[in-house]
């Protein structure tokens, strides 16, 4: 999904018209609506200052504006497969039904991607169950992990990086290898003062 498209999305969730958003940003009021329609149309890029004012404007987290190309399902499925390499993101089926899950021996349970999906879970729960409502539960997704207690910050890399990796990985110019076991060394112990044994 392109970065005009959610800009889109999350303009008209704000109730905004072009030209507002645009006035909001500090846009000449005249150009203000061309601006961002060239941004929606994907006709032009924004830099990723900008990228940052239109989601301060919108109340979301930059990166809710800017996702990976899910346009089609094969590139979602391909995204899905990078996910599966990297963070150990997992399918089954069970009468019928498709679920993904985290792969316990990839993301470890207790760590911070496991945490950050127990979290998403719970919110989940929260809004089936009329705890909270849709507008709190988009709120908390579209500014994820801003204002979530329940995990434990961590530092993620960076887009760039991210987005290099990702790249790498569909194209096949980067593959997952296993880290080479270490060798085991033999210890020479005396048997003076080795566990378990008498002196003689």
């Amino acid at each position: 999904m392109a970065l005009g498209e959610r800009l889109n999305f999350f303009r008209r969730k704000c109730n905004l018209t072009m030209n507002a958003l645009g006035r909001m940003l500090g846009f000449d009021p005249k150009s203000a609506d061309v601006r961002i329609s060239q941004y929606e149309k994907d006709a032009k890029m924004p830099k990723e200052e900008l990228i940052h004012s239109m989601a301060d404007v919108l109340g979301i987290s930059p990166m809710a504006l800017k996702l990976p190309n899910i346009d089609s399902y094969d590139a979602l499925m391909h995204t899905l497969f990078a996910l599966e390499d990297i963070y150990g993101l997992t399918v089954s089926e069970e009468d019928g039904k498709v679920s993904l899950y985290l792969n316990p021996e990839v993301s470890k349970p207790g760590g911070t991607l496991s945490a950050y999906f127990l979290s998403w879970a719970k919110q989940k729960d929260k809004l089936m169950n009329g705890e909270i409502s849709l507008d709190q539960y988009d709120d908390w997704r579209y500014n994820f992990p801003k204002d979530d207690d329940s995990v434990i910050r961590a530092k993620a890399i960076s887009p760039q990086l991210s987005d290099d990796l990702l790249q790498g990985l569909a194209s096949g110019e980067l593959t997952i290898q296993e880290a080479p076991k270490k060798r085991k060394t033999r210890k020479n112990f005396e048997r003076k003062g080795m566990p378990g044994q008498s002196e003689e």
